[in-house]
């Protein structure tokens, strides 16, 4: 298992591959169904690799099993902290301790950028994953913002450590 920042020869439609599997199995029963199963092929391509964002793929026998974005908070409320925008796994490789090390080498990235305080936002009613980010010393920080997915209204709630 290696964990990289993407390069050139990366293929992003893999990687959107990562997110779109990743979205159909992680947010079963909390995003509406008829979205999920219209995600196309290659839905997040094009903005993997947005300025200011950086971006990790873990990569196991050559092949792109998760990925994870992360840059300076883009809430100017927040802007002393980086921001883990997204760590998303391939479903075999979820509940394995995959997402820990990628989210541990995150954390590491953005404190070797200067931030000493981390936030990111999950979904709500995703209670696995708000587990596992508790687990991995996130706090609750009760700062929540509305969403709508596929019709649906859902709140996110911020984590910070």
């Amino acid at each position: 298992m290696e964990i990289r920042y993407i390069n050139s020869s990366d293929d992003l439609t893999e990687i959107s591959n990562v997110y779109e599997e990743s979205w159909k199995y992680a947010y079963k029963g909390i995003i509406p169904q008829s979205y999920l199963d219209s995600i196309p092929k290659g839905r997040w391509a094009d903005s993997i690799t947005r300025p200011g964002m950086s971006n990790l793929v873990m990569t196991e026998n050559g092949r792109i099993i998760g990925t994870a974005g992360f840059c300076r908070s883009r809430w100017e409320s927040r802007s002393d902290h980086g921001e883990i925008v997204s760590i998303y796994l391939l479903p075999g490789y979820i509940g394995k301790g995959y997402g820990g090390q990628l989210l541990q080498r995150c954390m590491d990235e953005l404190r070797k950028q200067g931030f000493s305080r981390l936030l990111l936002w999950v979904l709500e009613e995703n209670v696995r994953a708000r587990r596992f980010y508790e687990k991995n010393g996130f706090i609750c920080s009760e700062e929540y913002m509305q969403d709508n997915i596929g019709g649906k209204d859902l709140r996110e709630v911020m984590y910070t450590c």
